[in-house]
């Protein structure tokens, strides 16, 4: 919402700030799709309209993306190999399929499914994914021809045909890189439209030396057409369209989320989720790129001063201005220089700082290496999934390795961890347990052996007080173990009483009316202190 009559001004001139960028990082990123220049200006117009007019983040600059790019040119490499016109078909549908995948998560209203993927192993694939992007950016920047796909098989080929490397074009791509990153201290300024400029006014002097320019854009839209995939590649089709979704949404919520917190606005997830559904069908419909919220455009956007949507529509009508005016000029963009405003664009990602919290928190370190490496060994999709497969791996070590404290009294009425707190009392003839994991499948049958090995180390004991306040939920594996655990306690005369179960934990263990487990009356101690004494049952409970 705007607040004052300034504010268009500020959105107009952060649209023409960002105008600069978003062109000849949309040519440059058609080039990681493994699509003509086309495609990526194609998507920049497709996103920026449909998200200025659906959407809802002030600050999202929706165009094709880095990561999105990568993902595409492997998901039609892995279908259709290295033909270039079968690779081009079947782009636009995965883009479509992608947008199709959008739809149906806005309807079903998915907007936090970006949460199923864990925040280090995201930050350990854009990692990942930007030194391969790099690396593979590495033979344009040198006009090479490279054969390999793998990342550790190019970085060896590139090194080992080094001799090969092209003089001329590696200079203009390094000039390109260094001027880059030098502009880009100056935060208004945009750097890439500058570098861009140069390079097309020594552009005839540079292809005499040999160096590879962008080449024909053919903008004019054709009516939507699509090849008819083969036999048995539908299924492909839907798993990549949704793994290509993933990834965007992963990418765009993230942005979206990081500034809507850095400025206080409300989010809109499943709103957005429309718009990014709009925005791929239409891209993909006439041949573009599919498109994202890039954390690279959204922050140039915030910095250049942006208040409102209005600043991405701005940018469009600036780009078309430039398209229309000068497109036979951008056909004249030294290949090296796209390269290079490619690498630049990724080496935000490339900070080894991302890290640091994690291995100072001592927390995810190895799931944040481990996307990393897997990226990079597995492949762009593969190495996404492995990545997310080890996260969940972990997660289950944790959780089904059952911690089991034994509690002991402090004060009058509160009961603590006895190892942690060694002036905590013990109560007599009793022992008081807690679990510090969830109980589930995997651990319950574990944890209740532990608790039978520490009641049958404590001698006499009439009475187990059972805290189940880390569990939300107990699944059958649950329910049947601890009914065990009470029959074994029956044998050896001692009674059980549970405590602090949240209401599914309970409604389960009424339901499953177990023989071997206390009376219902028995299930609604509401601190460990009542089930010492006894007391605090709910008057409810006994009706």
């Amino acid at each position: 919402m705007r607040t004052n009559a300034a504010l268009p001004t500020a959105d107009i001139v952060a649209g023409l700030s960002i105008a600069g960028l978003l062109l000849p990082e949309a040519v440059a990123y058609s080039g990681v799709a493994a699509l003509p220049p086309q495609a990526g200006v194609i998507a920049l117009f497709a996103g920026l309209v449909c998200y200025g007019l659906i959407g809802r983040s002030r600050y999202a600059i929706v165009s094709a993306t880095s990561s999105s790019a990568a993902v595409l040119a492997a998901a039609t490499l892995a279908m259709v190999g290295r033909d270039v016109a079968a690779r081009a078909a079947l782009a636009s549908i995965l883009v479509v399929g992608a947008g199709v995948a959008f739809f149906l998560a806005g309807v079903l209203r998915l907007g936090v499914m970006s949460n199923l993927i864990a925040r280090p192993v995201l930050r350990g694939y854009a990692f990942g994914l930007a030194l391969v992007i790099a690396v593979k950016q590495w033979p344009t920047l040198v006009d090479m021809h490279a054969q390999s796909g793998n990342f550790f098989t190019l970085v060896a080929e590139i090194v080992r045909r080094a001799g090969e490397w092209k003089i001329p074009s590696l200079a203009c791509g390094l000039a390109a890189l260094i001027a880059l990153f030098v502009l880009e201290r100056a935060r208004r300024v945009p750097g890439a439209l500058l570098v861009i400029v140069a390079s097309i006014a020594a552009s005839s002097w540079l292809a005499a030396q040999g160096v590879a320019l962008t080449g024909p854009i053919h903008l004019a839209l054709e009516w939507p057409t699509f090849a008819q995939p083969g036999n048995g590649q539908w299924l492909q089709l839907i798993e990549f369209s949704f793994a290509l979704m993933f990834i965007l949404y992963a990418e765009s919520y993230s942005s979206i989320r990081t500034y809507a917190l850095k400025h206080d606005d409300a989010v809109q997830p499943n709103r957005d989720l429309i718009a990014l559904a709009v925005a791929n069908a239409l891209s993909g419909l006439f041949h573009g790129a599919p498109v994202g919220a890039g954390y690279s455009a959204t922050s140039a956007n915030e910095s250049a001063g942006a208040q409102s949507r209005l600043a991405g529509l701005t940018a469009v009508a600036v780009v078309l201005a430039l398209v229309l005016l000068f497109l036979p000029f951008i056909e004249h963009i030294p290949e090296p220089v796209l390269a290079a405003i490619v690498i630049h664009a990724v080496s935000h990602s490339l900070r080894v700082g991302v890290f640091h919290n994690y291995f100072q928190w001592q927390r995810d370190r190895l799931v944040a290496l481990a996307a990393v490496i897997a990226v990079m060994a597995f492949g762009i999709l593969d190495g996404l999934l492995a990545a997310i497969a080890f996260s969940v791996v972990m997660l289950l070590r944790t959780l089904a390795s059952p911690r089991l404290v034994e509690l002991g009294r402090v004060g009058a009425h509160d009961y603590v961890s006895a190892a942690r707190f060694p002036t905590a009392a013990m109560v007599p003839d009793m022992v008081v347990l807690r679990p510090e994991e969830p109980l589930f499948f995997a651990n319950a049958e574990p944890f209740f052996a532990q608790a039978r090995q520490l009641v049958a180390q404590r001698g006499a004991t009439r009475l187990v007080v059972l805290s189940l306040e880390e569990s939300p939920d107990l699944d059958s594996t649950a329910i049947e173990s601890l009914a065990e655990f009470c029959t074994w306690l029956g044998t050896k005369g001692v009674a059980l009483r549970v405590a602090r179960l949240k209401d599914l934990a309970r409604d389960a263990l009424v339901r499953a009316d177990l023989a071997q487990l206390p009376p219902a009356t028995a299930l609604d101690y509401s601190s460990v202190d009542d089930a010492v004494k006894g007391e605090g049952i709910n008057a409810t409970a006994s009706l």
